[in-house]
Order: structure tokens, then C-alpha cells, then sequence
């Protein structure tokens, strides 16, 4: 899995930058717009929301934990209508932005939470965190159904029958290349460039292969409920997200200046700093070399 370092690299460099852009409690995951495009960033996140809610059952008084919480935008929307949800994530400074914002949230690895820590719970979802549960090394030991199938034995420990579990998560789809062909030495308009940039965004991080891979791991403890791509719905988010970032706020500039030094000096941080020109993530959808899905699945007898 990726690391603590590996999530604080991603999300804790851009924290300020991002809130400054997309809100407080703003959500770095794709929308839901079904393709009704004429719908502003808020109101398709906000659908997606409601989509989640009322697949999982989740009403006043609903025990709900949010594994990968990012900025709490799910753990805001649920405490609205009276759920208590409790949140976990591997970046401090997403952290300390949700419990400044007044939600529960602390920094920890989701995959080895147990009823002794928080109990069980009504409902749980993982938005966005299976993206990073698979570190490439782990991928090339053949580890990559292990790690899945371990996540879902211990998932399957916090929520009683028919307790439902939602998440997504991007994967690899049709197009996609062998890893020994992605390099960020190729043509910059290549898959195998968009690929390794997408490698550099989420530094310890593979994805799954299909949402195949998913439900078949998951098989022994859940059944699947729905599933549906949301590849389209993506691409309008990101386009969204990319508008919002380049808008001009002062304290924002100020954040993107300071951190020159940084890219001077750090290789690495200018491969992240490189999708700021061109959204690897888009583009890998556009190509379908990777694709989004949501799924909702259901705990069974066993």
C-alpha cells in the first residue's frame, strides 16, 4: 500500500492550495453529473453524495465510517441529516482540516481498523482509497488479489449482515500497457507518458484491474449490490477542478510561489507539479486506459 510519506506527498503539499480552490470541505474524487452536464461542480458532488447515502441506508442517527475521508466533504453532507460518521485518513494535514472543521477524523491506515478500535458500524465507504491500497511492488510480487481479499476479510468485521459498503475507485481499463512500457521518458503524448505521470501524482499506488478484480475479492464476505463507470462523470470533475485551481486568489498564489524552492531542487516534486499542466487522470480516460467505478456492495452470512 502506499505509504503515510507517499498520501503526504500527494494530498498534504496541495492541502492549502486545494481548500483555497474547491472549499473547505471540498472532495478530491469524481462527481456524479449522469450526464447532465449543466450541473455546477457543488451540485453534482452533492448528488453524489445523496447517491451514496441512499445506497448504503444511511438515516438520522446511522453509525458511518469514511475510510480515506480526504477534506470531509461525505462526513459534512451525512452530518447533516443526523448520521454519526467518523472518518480516517493517512494525510495530517486532511486531518487537522476536518477536525477544524468540526468533524471526527484521525490519522489512520483504514485496511487495519478493527471493532476494538471504533466498534462496528452501519454503514462504511471508501471514496477514492482503494486507488492507493496496491503499491506497485506489491503488483509485481503477484500480491495484488492478496491485498484485496485481506482488506475485505477485515472490512467484513465491522458491519453486521446485510450491512452495505460503498466505494470507488479509478481503475485500469481496455487500453491499458504493460507496466515495463510506462516511462516518463516517452513522448509526452503518448499513453505511456500520461501513465507514468499518474504514477508520479500517487506515488506507492496501483490500481485494480477492472472492477472485476474488486468484486471477485470480495466475493466470499459481499454481494454486489450496483455497479456503474463513472469514466464521463470524471473527466467533467477534473475539467471542473483544473478551472478552479488556475483562478486567481492572491493567498493562493502566494502558496504556489513558495513552493519554487521545492521544485528547483526535488525531481520528484516536479513530476507532481507537472500535472498542473496536463491532467495525466484525464487523459488516461479519455483513452480508456483507466476507467472509474462506483460499487455498493452487501455483507452476506459467512
Amino acid at each position: 500500500m502506499a505509504s503515510q510519506n507517499d498520501l503526504e506527498f500527494t494530498y498534504s503539499t496541495i492541502d492549502q492550495i486545494f481548500r483555497l480552490s474547491v472549499g473547505q470541505t471540498g472532495d478530491y474524487s469524481g462527481a456524479m453529473y449522469n450526464g447532465d452536464f449543466s450541473l455546477t461542480l457543488e451540485e453534482a458532488q452533492r448528488q453524489k453524495h445523496r447517491f451514496i447515502a441512499e445506497s448504503l441506508g444511511i438515516t438520522k442517527g446511522s453509525k458511518v465510517l469514511d475510510m480515506g475521508c480526504g477534506w470531509g466533504p461525505f462526513l459534512t453532507y451525512i452530518k447533516e441529516k443526523g448520521a454519526v460518521g467518523r472518518g480516517v485518513t493517512l494525510s495530517s494535514a486532511q486531518a487537522a482540516a476536518c477536525v477544524q472543521n468540526g468533524l471526527t477524523v484521525e490519522v489512520k491506515d483504514c485496511r487495519l481498523i478493527t471493532p476494538a478500535d471504533y466498534g462496528t458500524f452501519d454503514a462504511v465507504t471508501c471514496i477514492g482509497g482503494m486507488e492507493h491500497f496496491c503499491s506497485i511492488e506489491q503488483y509485481k510480487a503477484g500480491q495484488q488479489d492478496a491485498v484485496y481479499a485481506d482488506f475485505f476479510k477485515n472490512l467484513k468485521e465491522l458491519l453486521p449482515v446485510g450491512g452495505r459498503f460503498y466505494m470507488q475507485t479509478m481503475v485500469f481499463s481496455k487500453n491499458m500497457l504493460p507496466l515495463e512500457e510506462i516511462s516518463l521518458n516517452a513522448p509526452k503524448d503518448s499513453d505511456s507518458y500520461a501513465l507514468a505521470l499518474m504514477i508520479a501524482q500517487f506515488p506507492g499506488s496501483w490500481l485494480p484491474y477492472g472492477p472485476e478484480q474488486v468484486i471477485r475479492n470480495a466475493a466470499p464476505h459481499f454481494k454486489l449490490i450496483s455497479q456503474s463507470s463513472g469514466r464521463l462523470d470524471y473527466i467533467e470533475t477534473i475539467g471542473q477542478w483544473r478551472k478552479r485551481f488556475r483562478a486567481f486568489n492572491l493567498k493562493k498564489y502566494a502558496l504556489y510561489a513558495s513552493l519554487l524552492p521545492r521544485f528547483l531542487t526535488n525531481k520528484s516534486f516536479r513530476d507532481l507539479i507537472a500535472v498542473f499542466r496536463v491532467s495525466p487522470n484525464r487523459v488516461c480516460f479519455e483513452r480508456e486506459t483507466m476507467d472509474h467505478y462506483r460499487l455498493v456492495f452487501e455483507k452476506v452470512e459467512g
